[in-house]
């Protein structure tokens, strides 16, 4: 299994001359505007542009899906669908879903195998969507780690 690399840093600068996949997650109500996304559209427009081009067509967009949008020539960012609404519910369940996260991640694996690219991300899941990284992180090793993709895992300095 490959190990996980955690390193002090910027997700939106991911380290190697490799193809990479910057991974974070979105909401299913088309909101963008808080968190890691500000960080993202501070570099690139595209991904923002069509994550509102995607909730706008109501094409397959839902918990579980996954955009990828090319933003350099060996770069893309994945845009996935893992939290529902943006607050905790009536019974304060946070808006993370880990179950979205695993199947999105099986997507990120395919295709990150297709471009022989690495994956780079933040703490998916940690800040706005209320999870948390002991049920996120055996996720990312069932569906990325066993299937020997190389992960780096980006924590502000």
């Amino acid at each position: 299994m490959n190990k996980i690399k955690y390193i002090k840093g910027d997700a939106t600068k991911p380290i190697g001359n490799e193809n990479k996949i910057i991974v974070h997650i979105c909401n299913d109500i088309g909101g963008w505007g808080k968190g890691f996304v500000l960080t993202i559209s501070k570099k690139w427009k595209k991904p923002e542009e069509e994550y509102r081009e995607w909730h706008k067509s109501e094409e397959s967009f839902k918990l579980g899906a996954v955009q990828f949008v090319k933003v350099e020539n060996n770069l893309w960012v994945a845009n996935l669908i893992g939290q529902h609404k943006i607050r905790k519910d009536s019974t304060g369940t946070p808006p993370i879903r880990y179950k979205a996260i695993e199947q999105e991640l099986k997507k990120v694996q395919e295709k990150a195998k297709e471009l022989n690219a690495s994956v780079h991300m933040p703490r998916i899941g940690c800040g706005l969507a209320g999870g948390s990284w002991d049920k996120i992180e055996p996720i990312i090793n069932k569906e990325l780690s066993t299937h020997i993709i190389p992960i780096t895992v980006y924590d502000f300095d």
